[in-house]
């Protein structure tokens, strides 16, 4: 039986090295020989277990990685991607083409944005952005052309969490397919076991948690991981987005150790929310009793790993908010960067950097205005210490 722990799931999945190694050999090589002419030919028609062809196929090390992350997920199958972006890009062609329609939470990374509002309607694809909290508005945006419903599971940056149940329902009496970005959260919640029909994440992230790759996965059940690499229509097999196997090699050392990282963030990221809302300044986390959808995020977490590792405080003023992001990385608090979970704490400003694709207006009345910063809470083992630092820079701005 299937454990309902995605961590446990990780564990049970065992891999050998070629001489026993604990850790699977490295396959460094684009291209794979055959002793036999026909089976080169075969492979061209269709997958054969343990045989490949070139690597942006497959490749022994993407296999392994793609594996693990579909055994965390809890779903059928996986690809890995060159990068979080290519998963989305990959999975939105393949599921939608000329005329069809994409329902998306208003409120989503710029660089998915920036692909749904400007990028795909060159190829005849068009998106509603909606309120993803809202059943209402995301029921009156379907029409017989809709194809996909699109969110985040924890949003970026304003840390909205999407009800997912509720979102897979809804898409399934409609006959439209779930698409979640799990990026924000995972081990945290399992979409697909919630009913996403596929899940994304950026492995850049929390997945590989060192800053140092760049690289993306797309889960879901088989059929449809297979389309995507078929050699006639398969997005990620005629895009090409494939990813290095030594990179993939890194992913899946530092992936057997997320599950301990991801508590510690959500342990770290919920006394430093605590102790923002202690302090007077304006938070948004989802752990926190006044976070609007803290009861429904609640219902939807596995056991023990907290509420997640994104802090986002109002600092009232753009000016306000770098004064404070270049007297926190004076104060050795983290650094001023963008991406999120690395080992140290990141912050940015996601108005004028990670959301700048928005249109000002639009992130106005979303609520994301320029006093916002928006935390990546790090590892640290003595928040009292790094919260005694954020203070005094704090303090020092508002003065």
């Amino acid at each position: 039986m299937q454990s309902q722990d995605p961590a446990m799931r990780l564990q049970d999945l065992q891999y050998f090295g070629e001489f026993g190694g604990v850790n699977p050999s490295i396959e460094d090589s684009a291209t794979y020989t055959f002793l036999n002419a026909d089976k080169m030919e075969e492979m061209f028609e269709k997958e054969m277990a343990g045989c490949y062809l070139y690597s942006r196929h497959w490749n022994p090390m993407n296999r392994y990685l793609s594996d693990a992350l579909a055994a965390m997920e809890g779903t059928e199958a996986a690809q890995v991607t060159a990068s979080g972006m290519a998963a989305i890009s990959a999975t939105l062609m393949q599921l939608c083409g000329n005329g069809d329609e994409i329902i998306c939470g208003r409120m989503v990374y710029g660089g998915t944005y920036a692909l749904l509002k400007n990028f795909l309607p060159r190829f005849g694809i068009t998106t509603h952005f909606v309120d993803i909290t809202n059943p209402d508005k995301i029921r009156a945006a379907i029409t017989p052309r809709t194809k996909i419903i699109y969110c985040e599971t924890v949003s970026n940056p304003l840390l909205e969490v999407a009800n997912i149940p509720a979102l897979a329902q809804l898409a399934h009496e409609n006959g439209l397919q779930l698409v979640v970005d799990n990026t924000f959260a995972p081990m945290l919640v399992s979409p697909a076991q919630l009913g996403a029909d596929v899940v994304i994440h950026s492995l850049t992230k929390y997945i590989n948690g060192t800053s140092d790759t760049v690289a993306g996965v797309i889960c879901g059940r088989k059929a449809f991981i297979n389309n995507l690499s078929d050699v006639n229509f398969g997005a990620t097999m005629l895009l090409g987005p494939v990813m290095d196997s030594m990179r993939s090699a890194s992913v899946l050392k530092n992936l057997r150790s997320l599950h301990v990282r991801m508590k510690q963030h959500s342990h770290n990221a919920a006394y430093l929310a605590q102790s923002f809302v202690d302090m007077g300044v304006r938070t948004i986390y989802p752990g926190l009793a006044t976070h609007p959808q803290h009861r429904l995020f609640g219902t939807l977490l596995n056991p023990g790993y907290g509420y997640g590792g994104m802090v986002v405080i109002d600092m009232g003023t753009k000016q306000a908010a770098y004064d404070l992001m270049e007297a926190m990385q004076e104060e050795k608090v983290g650094y001023l960067a963008v991406s999120l979970g690395f080992f140290r704490t990141l912050f940015s400003s996601p108005g004028s950097s990670t959301s700048s694709e928005i249109p000002e207006a639009e992130r106005i009345q979303m609520g994301l205005t320029d006093g916002l910063v928006r935390i990546s809470v790090g590892l640290d083992n003595d928040m009292e210490e790094i919260f005694r630092r954020i203070a005094r820079c704090v303090e020092a701005v508002t003065i």
